[in-house]
């Protein structure tokens, strides 16, 4: 499993995940169709579907022009304001190209129709890759527009915090990424909700309250400061305080 990290639009990524022995490719989070032809044409690949995570613009907008000049092209994703959507996905369905296995995980929190995709080969000594959108991302997680504060510790905690700590995430395509979830778990505090550090820095208990907090403290000084990139992001929980370090074996 060969995996493209194709920057867009300043701040954000697209991603073109190939099948090495069959040249299948899959597209995660189409924003700028024609740049994801020019990498299609120059692999030599062929590529079948686009998996979606969220219908916002900066990570759909592309999908219709891409059908238009792919005829026959499949778009997945689990919210039906997904542009130029295919098929709905649901929780738990698992998806096969080739030798590659994704399984679909359901993410609400940014938005209620947010899937994450869980990507492996068997008998590949390669790690999982998880495509989280904008769920989950370096030392952090996406704004809370839709959803409750339990669905949301659901997501990041209960499904995306439980998979393979050697799984990676390609959010960049800089040498310090991709980061691997295990990595995540010792320094991201919206994962960290259970423990004592981040319960007393919030003053709640039950983990969906403590994210709730957090997510109102990540706005308020997002709100204060010039707008944030993907890495200064990262600055935030060293601000809190919040960063762990490795438990000792």
């Amino acid at each position: 499993m060969k995996v493209k990290v194709i920057p867009v639009l300043e701040d954000n990524y697209m991603y073109l995940v190939i099948e090495e022995r069959t040249r299948e490719a899959v597209a995660v989070d189409v924003a700028v169709p024609k740049r994801l032809l020019e990498i299609v044409g120059r692999e030599g690949v062929s590529l079948t579907t686009v998996l979606t995570t969220h219908h916002h613009w900066d990570h759909a907008r592309g999908n219709a022009e891409l059908v238009r000049l792919l005829p026959g092209l499949v778009v997945l994703g689990a919210d039906e304001r997904i542009c130029a959507l295919t098929r709905r996905l649901a929780h738990g369905e698992e998806l096969r190209f080739g030798a590659i296995h994704v399984r679909c995980l359901l993410t609400p929190g940014h938005t209620l129709g947010h899937m994450s995709y869980f990507l492996w080969e068997e008998e590949c000594p390669d790690p999982p890759a998880v495509f989280s959108g904008d769920a989950l991302s370096m030392a952090g997680c996406g704004s809370r527009l839709e959803g409750t504060a339990q669905q949301m510790y659901q997501s990041l905690v209960e499904t995306l915090g439980t998979l393979p700590p050697e799984t990676q995430r390609d959010e960049d395509d800089v040498p310090t990424v991709p980061a691997t979830l295990g990595e995540e778990l010792l320094y991201n505090p919206f994962l960290r909700v259970g423990e004592e550090p981040v319960r007393e820095f919030t003053g709640k208990v039950a983990p969906a309250d403590v994210l709730d907090v957090l997510c109102r403290e990540r706005a308020s000084f997002e709100r204060a400061a010039e707008p944030l990139q993907p890495q200064p992001r990262a600055l935030l929980a060293l601000q809190w305080g919040l960063l762990s370090t490795p438990r000792q074996k």
